[in-house]
C-alpha cells in the first residue's frame, strides 16, 4: 500500500515538475522575444516578404475562428502600411475540406490585399516547419511575422536561431475562455521549440525552390 502510495506521489511530482519547466520555457521564449515583437505596424522595419501563420479556419464553436480572423486582420493592414510588398501564408492542408492557406488567401482577398501578391505554403503543419520553409523553400533570411503574441514568442525564437532577422507583428488576442486548448498547448509547443532547436529538427516536406515576386503565386 506504501509502495504504491509512493507511486503516485511521484508520478505527481514528475508532472508537476515537466509542468514548471514548461512554464518557464514559455515565460524565456517571452523574454527572449519580447525585443522584436510589437502591435503596431508602423513601429516595424520594411520587408520583401511577410509570413502569417495558420491556424483553424473554425473555431471551437463552429463559426470563424478568431484568432484566424483577427491574424488575417492584422496581415491585411500590415500590407495596407506598405511594410511587406509580399504576403506568405502558411498553413496545414489535409485536404479539400482542410485547406488553411487557401482559406487564408481568400480572406485576405475580402480584405483588399490582391491576390497575386499571395503565396501559399501548403506544408505549414507546424511553426517550425513554416519557420524554415520561409527560408529553405520560399528563401526569405528577413521576415515580419504575423500571428498572436503567444505564438510570435515562439515563432520569433525559432527563426532567430536559425538565423533569420525576424520581427513580429502581434494580432490581437483572444479571450482566454474561448479556446483553454489554445492557451495550455503553448507550454509544451514551448518546450518542443527548445528541442527542435537543440537537435535540429527538418521540416517534414521538401519542395522545389519558389522565388516570391519572380515566379507566379502557387
Amino acid at each position: 500500500m506504501r509502495l504504491a502510495l509512493y507511486g503516485v506521489l511521484a508520478v505527481i511530482g514528475a508532472v508537476l515538475l515537466v509542468a514548471l519547466v514548461a512554464w518557464m520555457a514559455q515565460r524565456r521564449l517571452e523574454a527572449l522575444a519580447a525585443p522584436f515583437i510589437v502591435d503596431d505596424a508602423a513601429a516595424l522595419p520594411t520587408v520583401e516578404v511577410a509570413l502569417v501563420l495558420g491556424a483553424a479556419p473554425i473555431g471551437p464553436e463552429g463559426g470563424p475562428n478568431r484568432y484566424f480572423e483577427r491574424r488575417l486582420d492584422a496581415a491585411a493592414a500590415l500590407w495596407s502600411a506598405g511594410k511587406a510588398k509580399y504576403l506568405l501564408v502558411s498553413g496545414d492542408r489535409r485536404g479539400p475540406a482542410y485547406d488553411e492557406p487557401t482559406a487564408m488567401r481568400a480572406g485576405l482577398v475580402g480584405r483588399g490585399v490582391p491576390a497575386d501578391v499571395i503565396y501559399r505554403d501548403f506544408a505549414g503543419v507546424r511553426t517550425r516547419d513554416s519557420i524554415l520553409r520561409a527560408e529553405e523553400v520560399f528563401g526569405q533570411k528577413r521576415l515580419i511575422i504575423v500571428s498572436q503574441h503567444f505564438h510570435l514568442a515562439r515563432a520569433i525564437f525559432l527563426a532567430r536561431e536559425e538565423g533569420i532577422e525576424a520581427w513580429g507583428l502581434a494580432a490581437r488576442d483572444v479571450d482566454r475562455p474561448y479556446s483553454i486548448f489554445t492557451t495550455l498547448r503553448r507550454y509544451p509547443s514551448a518546450l518542443r521549440a527548445y528541442y527542435d532547436v537543440w537537435f535540429d529538427t527538418p521540416a517534414r516536406h521538401a519542395a522545389k525552390p519558389v522565388v516570391i515576386g519572380v515566379d507566379p503565386p502557387s
